[in-house]
């Protein structure tokens, strides 16, 4: 890599950088001035657990802490969403400061065309998507839990004990407990309604508690009581079902399936592949993982089709160019947030989200190619 590339490459950076840190402090700030008076309350709350009032200064420092244990996860998911889009924005400011400084008036003066600005940004673009890849795989699955939290929840490290509503599995069964622990993994007051092919009730299984051995609930105090002729009374030791602890956080938490990686999301996909009445569902788990490919393959192509909009042999104010971008760069990403989430009819979701990429490939072919140098 040469001088100009490692200068362009560091100010796209730098950019970038910078972009990522104001729109942070922006979104927290927002939240911070609508929630102010309930960050307050839970601190003073946490503040006094030992007895009597906590003083305001203890009490505003655990409200700083809070607001940074509830929003450092939520940023991290939050860079995936919004890095093409600041990523667009920190090539318009790397090449309006280039522009200004007449850089790349030197640059075609000494017989380098506008293509060698361009690629180095491309190379840190991509070498960018590829961390965000990697935050989707690795970082975020793992705090998968503290992104479900509320502002009530800040500073807890748990799920929590929540009740499970009627649930179905692949075998027709309906399951349902008092109480599920998504920490731990468990089940308390169980039951479980087994149905014939036709949707009769066959038995009801009850249970004290039930946990997870890695292939089945393990019922302890399990008994079924029948419901129709010729059916046994006893106890029951386990019930097989691919309703796994995760699939349950999948069904309770919103947007928790957005968090699994792609393993977790095999996973799921491959338990549920003998389960016809599954499908949408499949295709949704299918949509969700191909999706973050379609997501960047869309975010490099909307950078490729606004790169003409900066790239000027002559200085020109950027003000008309930046805002002639600002629309084409909207359209551009969000066809691939859109494609990654709207089912296409009678394609398969593993070919829909690509839809948008597919679209924007010529359009960056053929901007690209514009450029006067």
């Amino acid at each position: 890599m040469t001088i100009l590339d490692r200068a362009i490459a560091k100010q796209f950076l730098i950019n970038t950088a910078v972009l990522l840190v104001v729109l942070f402090c922006f979104v927290v700030a927002v939240d911070v001035s609508l929630k102010f008076d309930e960050y307050m309350e839970i601190a003073s709350q946490r503040a006094s657990q030992g007895g009597g009032e906590a003083p305001f200064v203890r009490t505003f420092v655990v409200s700083v802490g809070l607001v940074i244990d509830l929003w450092w996860p939520r940023l991290l998911q939050l860079l995936n969403f919004m890095l093409g889009l600041v990523m667009i924005a920190a090539m318009g400011f790397t090449f309006a400061q280039m522009v200004r400084s007449r850089e790349l008036v030197a640059m075609l003066a000494g017989g380098l065309s506008l293509w060698r600005a361009a690629r180095p940004v491309l190379v840190v673009a991509a070498i960018l998507s590829g961390v965000q890849l990697a935050n989707q795989e690795l970082v975020i699955p793992k705090i998968a839990p503290l992104l479900t939290r509320e502002h009530r929840q800040a500073g807890l490290r748990s799920l929590g004990v929540l009740r499970l509503k009627p649930t179905s599995d692949d075998a027709g069964r309906v399951l349902y407990a008092n109480a599920f622990d998504a920490d731990a993994g468990t089940l308390e007051g169980l039951r479980v309604i087994e149905r014939d092919p036709s949707g009769k009730p066959q038995r009801i299984v009850h249970a004290d508690l039930a946990t997870w051995d890695g292939q089945k609930w393990v019922l302890r105090g399990g008994r079924s009581i029948p419901m129709a002729e010729g059916v046994a009374q006893g106890p029951v030791a386990a019930i097989s079902t691919k309703l796994d602890p995760t699939a349950l956080k999948v069904r309770r938490f919103a947007g928790y399936r957005n968090s699994l990686s792609w393993s977790q999301m095999s996973e799921l996909i491959e338990s549920r592949k003998d389960d016809q009445s599954a499908n949408v569902r499949i295709d949704e788990f299918e949509r969700i993982r191909w999706g973050r490919l379609g997501v960047v393959s869309a975010n490099l192509l909307g950078l490729m089709i606004c790169m003409p909009f900066f790239l000027r042999r002559e200085p020109i104010p950027m003000i008309k160019p930046a805002l002639k971008c600002a629309p084409v760069a909207i359209v551009a990403l969000m066809g691939g947030v859109l494609g990654a989430t709207a089912a296409i009819p009678a394609l398969p979701p593993q070919v829909s989200v690509f839809v948008p990429p597919l679209v924007l490939l010529p359009l960056a072919i053929a901007a690209i190619t514009s450029i006067r140098t």
